[in-house]
């Protein structure tokens, strides 16, 4: 078993996974370095989500290798691999996973609770966030009464206020209209870049891939050399945006 190089945080070799026996990933293999943020890029079925799971250790690959800080993952029980996922990781939902029975902030600083942090500074934390993502406002309200691009941003704090090694965003901004996507991003980004955080990026969208250091693009489960991405136009945005629940 051939070890990771040094500067690769998140490194994995000939994934292979299917679902239901459709091929999802066919041969990837992938780096990540340390404090980078990469674009995993793709039409949609194209296995970005499938490769994001595997590379978080939220699915074991049918075959191939994933490691991070030289510890492999693919070879960790499922407890390990919780553990993992919760004291190391972010993930980002292409739709916000809330609770629905916590405000914006306790949703923001349950990571740190769960982690064992104390309530006033798990609080103080939450409250930070939601400022950098201008939704302080919400802080005391719950998920069903706001609006789907301020839940979004939540989901977005809670990532970054763990202060995980690698936050992975699966279309992290796929329901948000431009201003909320260039924002949420923008944040995302420069939050990552000044912790230190690395960043795996799932995305779809041509603009949001020039904002990462590097792109991996694949196509029905393969790398490729180049694939060819759409923007998002305005309308798509402000449609998915005045939806909420």
């Amino acid at each position: 078993m051939e070890a990771p190089p040094d500067n690769d945080v998140i490194w994995a070799r000939s994934l292979h996974h299917s679902h239901n026996g459709s091929p999802a990933l066919s041969g990837v293999s992938v780096g990540v370095h340390d404090g980078e943020i990469l674009a995993v890029t793709g039409p949609r079925g194209s296995g970005k989500t499938t490769l994001l799971h595997c590379l978080s250790g939220q699915l074991v690959p049918q075959q191939g290798e994933v490691w991070f800080n030289s510890v492999p993952v693919h070879t960790m029980g499922p407890r390990l691999r919780e553990r993992l996922r919760r004291d190391k990781f972010g993930w980002i939902a292409p739709e916000p996973q809330l609770v629905p029975e916590l405000n914006a902030w306790e949703n923001v600083a349950l990571p740190l609770l769960l982690r064992g942090a104390p309530h006033r500074e798990a609080k103080k934390t939450g409250l930070e966030w939601l400022e950098r993502l201008d939704i302080g406002v919400c802080a005391k309200k719950r998920p069903h009464t706001l609006l789907q691009g301020q839940r979004q941003r939540i989901a977005v704090a809670r990532a970054l206020a763990a202060s995980p090694s690698v936050i992975f965003a699966d279309e992290p901004t796929a329901a948000l209209h431009r201003a909320d996507r260039t924002h949420v991003l923008r944040t995302l980004t420069s939050a990552a870049r000044s912790h230190g955080i690395t960043v795996v990026l799932a995305t779809h969208d041509a603009e949001v891939a020039t904002l990462a250091d590097r792109t991996v693009p694949l196509l029905d489960g393969r790398p490729v050399a180049t694939v060819a991405l759409p923007g998002v136009s305005d309308a798509e945005g402000r449609a998915a945006c005045s939806l909420s629940v």
